[in-house]
């Protein structure tokens, strides 16, 4: 059976973080990484400290002085993993929120450290921008241009539908915080935006486009078959009202000529058999409302309404030990799962991983989703 060696390296700092000193690194009880394609990654740290010595009875050492410091709100966290002689980055951060619970104890007074990863950076202040003369993808590269203090390295997809519109016609504007701008951009083309930490310590990566299916499948998902089995348990959903289709007219700006928009079919590359939204009885009919649009344009936002709905007609949710797993399960990719019969077996996107840590414990906790039912691979690369 696999193993894998963990060695857990935390910094903490201003915009560069440092090693912190040995005792606040094993005053760490337990962390917890939760990376998501759609909303909010984030992190807790819980530190267990106490006023143990003589010294230490004005104040709890950790909450005092540099340290104190450290763990100041919007302080940035950066957590590497080395598994098997291999680094890998964890978690890169900012402190967002701490709770400090008392003991009667020694030692057993619990702190707790909260925060996201650095795109909350880009969530603090309202604005409203004109972007002159930009496409939405120009647009993105022009606002994560602005954190390269946080080594973001943009990761762009190019639209189904490249729009640059001409000062004298009309000028996109930004009204919210550069995240919420962000999203609402990738939300309009089927897209996702999410911060994946890494390769380097201190470096990011930004990802701005459709749900990565194409990427190379994580080491195999295991259920129930003998020394082969590396997921401790698992649970499947299935959403009949998840999917839906997309009716509608729409005016075309240039030539005030109305056009019908009908999107029933989906461009995502199929994980199953039977997609949901081709063999369901029953589906649901939105109605496109857009205003002001090119017929085209209209078309390929209504595309990426139906894209949207058809991820998470089947939603797996399930969690692993890392020691057997003898891997990192990478959100925003793909993964294979075998032992659960046809019907769930197959290939799945996955779109939130969450590491759960504590002293001689290691777990992956996982969401995977696809369209519909049934596997459209017989074997899985082990």
């Amino acid at each position: 059976m696999p193993t894998l060696g963990l060695n857990l390296t935390l910094l903490i700092g201003t915009t560069t973080p440092r090693p912190v000193s040995t005792a606040l690194s094993e005053a760490v009880d337990s962390l917890e990484v939760s990376y998501r394609d759609q909303g909010r990654s984030g992190f807790q740290i819980v530190f267990r400290v106490g006023r143990a010595e003589p010294a230490d009875a004005q104040d709890d050492p950790l909450l005092r002085g540099a340290t104190e410091q450290l763990l100041a709100p919007f302080n940035r966290v950066i957590v590497s993993v080395i598994a098997n002689s291999q680094p890998h980055i964890l978690l890169d951060g900012i402190i967002t929120h701490y709770e400090f619970a008392p003991s009667l104890e020694p030692g057993e007074s619990i702190l707790t450290v909260t925060g996201e990863d650095v795109s909350v950076m880009m969530d603090l202040e309202e604005k409203s921008v004109e972007h002159l003369e930009l496409n939405d993808q120009s647009i993105v590269q022009k606002i994560l241009s602005s954190y390269t203090k946080y080594g973001i390295m943009p990761k762009l997809s190019t639209p189904q539908w490249v729009d640059r519109p001409l000062k004298t016609d009309r000028a996109p504007i930004q009204i919210g915080t550069d995240r919420e701008y962000i999203q609402e951009l990738a939300a309009r083309h089927g897209f996702v935006f999410y911060i994946n930490p890494g390769p380097a310590t201190g470096s990011n990566q930004a990802y701005w486009g459709p749900p990565n299916r194409q990427a190379t499948p994580s080491k195999p998902l295991t259920f129930k078959m003998g020394s082969f089995t590396n997921v401790e348990s698992i649970n499947f959903q299935y959403d009949a009202l998840a999917v839906m289709r997309v009716q509608g007219r729409v005016q075309d700006r240039k030539t005030n000529q109305i056009q019908p928009v009908s999107i029933e079919s989906s461009r995502r590359s199929p994980f199953s058999q039977e997609p949901a939204l081709t063999t369901q009885t029953h589906i649901r009919t939105a109605q496109f409302r857009q205003t002001a649009r090119l017929g085209i344009q209209a078309t390929a936002y209504a595309q990426a309404m139906v894209d949207r709905t058809v991820d998470s007609a089947v939603t797996v949710t399930g969690e692993l030990d890392t020691l057997t797993y003898g891997d990192f399960l990478e959100h925003g990719g793909v993964v294979d799962l075998r032992g659960v019969g046809q019907t769930y077996d197959g290939r799945y996107y996955v779109n939130e991983v969450t590491h759960y840590i504590q002293q001689g414990n290691y777990k992956q906790r996982f969401n995977l989703t696809r369209e519909g039912l049934g596997s459209r691979i017989s074997s899985v690369t082990v």
